[in-house]
């Protein structure tokens, strides 16, 4: 369904007006992403509800991203502004009792009035779980993670994912990761505009994107972990995807340039499970 136009801002300056910054984790499992949409469960409704219910006021709190259904955080931020002049350890206690058990605030603070949990960001870190297969069948991964991984049925090659992330790093247009529906258009987390004929809004800076491999009790968890200036819809999960057929030798690791070039999502590979990633960080510049 698409994402229903929502107002990107907080009202006019008002004095009796403070700006709220929320850190918060969830499990976006049973929610149909972060954006609030009518008559279904989202992060944003929720929140949005639960500061009616212990304030008197429901704004709408803008997140730094709008992450999809079944995509996790581990520190989304939040803003929004209230006139109850509550203090912020009891404005968090009092929202996590009324939230679902699912969603979590971590961090409530007033801020300076400027501040908006998007557009004041200047990178983001997501975070991509899989389970790799073993080599002795059968390969069965533990139901209290099936929620938070992706089960990944083959085998693959850690140096091959490695050499591959490696390559998305600098600024490129990633068009050709970039979501194709043609009802969501091609938005950014940053921008929700059909950017399809834009050239130029689909370029992004990667700062650093790497695998690195995590022996657990259930078996080898592979984290891919990528930090940009921005997102586009999809991107982290085609990326991942098109780098999971390079690793399982399905597609030549000297293909991935062309696929940059192309600007075509027909060129890259497959979107790889939400319930894999997770929003892992938000970075702002430092405060006043």
């Amino acid at each position: 369904m698409p994402d229903q136009a929502q107002p990107d801002s907080n009202p006019q300056p008002d004095s009796s007006l403070q700006t709220w910054k929320l850190t918060l984790a969830y499990d976006g499992t049973d929610f149909q992403g972060w954006q609030v949409q009518p008559r279904l469960p989202t992060i944003q409704g929720e929140l949005r509800a639960a500061l009616g219910r212990v304030t008197g006021e429901s704004p709408l709190p803008q997140g730094s991203g709008r992450t999809d259904a079944g995509v996790h955080a581990l520190a989304q931020v939040a803003s929004f502004a209230l006139r109850a002049p509550i203090p912020p350890g009891n404005l968090l206690r009092a929202v996590n009792r009324t939230l679902p058990p699912s969603i979590r605030i971590s961090e409530a603070k007033t801020v300076r009035s400027t501040f908006h949990a998007r557009h004041s960001a200047i990178a983001k870190t997501y975070e991509y779980r899989i389970l790799r297969a073993t080599d002795s069948p059968p390969f069965l991964c533990p139901p209290f993670l099936a929620r938070y991984v992706y089960a990944c049925p083959w085998p693959l090659t850690l140096d091959a994912l490695q050499a591959c992330a490696r390559l998305f790093e600098g600024e490129h247009d990633f068009l050709s990761f970039a979501a194709t529906d043609p009802d969501l258009g091609c938005r950014t987390s940053d921008q929700p505009t059909n950017l399809i004929q834009d050239q130029g809004k689909t370029i992004r800076t990667i700062f650093s994107s790497a695998w690195e491999q995590r022996s657990t009790e259930n078996g080898e968890l592979l984290v891919y972990r990528i930090r940009g200036n921005g997102f586009l819809h999809h991107m982290v999960r085609n990326l991942v995807g098109t780098m999971i057929d390079v690793a399982r030798g399905q597609l030549a690791l000297a293909e991935i340039p062309r696929i940059l070039a192309a600007r075509s999502r027909s060129e890259a590979g497959p979107n790889a499970p939400a319930r894999g990633l997770f929003l892992h960080s938000v970075d702002y510049p430092p405060e006043p």
